[in-house]
């Protein structure tokens, strides 16, 4: 299948920009084309503008040549006006995005779970769900997704490799501990393990049979190997910092308590450009952490939280949520840590160490358990972080640059 890089997109002129610009604020489009988008094939449905029914427009294959003839198609037919696409976010990812964006149109990946759909509809067809997207699109119904620049993708890709290899990394270990414990060896339990007195005990264990020495060399080595892939992974998150237009936010973030370079980065490269959330509210239904609720007429009814939204920065939030269970302190731990960051996060800092941790200790006073409480104040962990964001974050055309 041809692939596309970035380097193929063709670039709007600036008359074409501040057209696309001016129809997208007045919600004015040639017409509306929702893509059901596969790794093959791409399905085409177009809905003109008023209460018509979106018409089908085939089945195209998913490679640069077709997109552009289609694009071509389209352009005939609607008289070069500005269109607006539409498809679902999935495992393809943003280059059909830039691609449309590139000739000058408007287009919207938006998040799947948000979809407008009947109850009553038991048929499912890649036809059927084009034409969805293309109504739906119309009416204003469908919700966009932030979609990362180059840069921001790139950094994504880099946290989540990381987080994949220590994935890895913890399998590994449970195989070795599950091979050792099954032979009758224990580590005890008060002591580290996987440090090198405990490598040195694992390389100096006996078994009855040389086959079974040899399993344990493989398990070895298949630790060893995921740990190196670990680290490697860690010192070019280190080198990337360094070129990151977000670096003096990630440093910014560090003087928050429970939150280290290493989260800050995953943080950032999962959520981006933090100024696009309005009010620390918005961040936190972002991240899932607001609480769910079903209420009509008088009854009200709370229950757990929403857990939508980006997984990774909310598992963040709540591992950094545990160290606010002890009391404030300015340790010189803390101190070294936050040396690199303003004044102005430092106090924000302060402020959220203050707070978080009183609160911690009234909500496990007022019977709430250990697990609610910490995610009560991971949800306002987010708000501070937005708040330090908001002092940091570079301007928009440095971002760019």
């Amino acid at each position: 299948m041809e692939q596309y890089t970035g380097s193929e997109q063709a670039v709007a002129p600036a008359s074409t920009v501040g057209q696309v610009l001016a129809q997208r604020a007045a919600g004015e489009y040639g017409a509306y084309v929702g893509l059901d988008v596969h790794k093959e094939t791409i399905v085409v449905a177009v809905a003109r503008p008023g209460r018509a029914v979106a018409e089908d427009w085939g089945e195209i294959r998913h490679t640069a040549k077709a997109i552009d003839k289609l694009v071509t198609r389209l352009n005939a037919t609607f008289a070069e006006q500005v269109l607006l696409f539409c498809y679902e976010a999935g495992p393809c990812g943003y280059d059909l995005h830039r691609r449309l964006l590139g000739y000058g149109h408007d287009c919207q990946v938006v998040a799947p779970s948000l979809i407008p759909t009947k109850p009553g509809d038991r048929i499912k067809t890649d036809r059927r769900d084009a034409r969805r997207l293309a109504t739906s699109l119309r009416c204003g119904d469908l919700t966009a997704i932030w979609v990362p620049d180059h840069e921001a993708e790139a950094m994504r890709d880099l946290v989540r490799a990381r987080e994949d290899f220590k994935h890895a990394q913890r399998r590994a270990r449970q195989q070795l501990g599950a091979f050792v414990l099954r032979h009758g060896h224990h580590w005890p339990g008060n002591r580290s393990r996987w440090t090198r007195a405990h490598y040195r005990w694992l390389e100096s264990l006996t078994f009855a049979d040389e086959r079974q020495r040899w399993v344990m060399d493989d398990y070895l080595e298949a630790v060893h190997a995921a740990t190196q892939r670990v680290a490697d992974l860690d010192q070019r998150l280190e080198q990337a910092l360094a070129q990151w237009s977000l670096a003096p936010v990630v440093h910014a973030l560090v003087a928050l308590r429970g939150i280290d370079r290493l989260s800050a980065m995953v943080l950032l490269a999962e959520l981006g450009d933090l100024r696009r959330f309005s009010s620390p509210r918005q961040l936190m239904g972002y991240l899932g952490l607001v609480p769910s609720e079903h209420s009509s007429g008088e009854h009200r009814r709370q229950g757990r939280i929403t857990a939508t939204g980006n997984r990774r920065g909310r598992r963040i939030l709540v591992e950094s949520a545990w160290s606010y269970r002890f009391p404030a302190r300015q340790t010189d731990h803390l101190a070294r840590k936050a040396a690199a960051a303003p004044p102005e996060a430092q106090r924000i800092a302060w402020k959220a160490q203050k707070r978080l941790c009183g609160r911690y200790r009234r909500l496990l006073q007022s019977g709430k358990n250990t697990k609610q409480t910490t995610v009560s104040i991971a949800r306002e962990l987010a708000g501070f972080v937005w708040a330090i964001a908001q002092q940091t974050m570079p301007p928009a055309n440095a971002q760019a640059s």
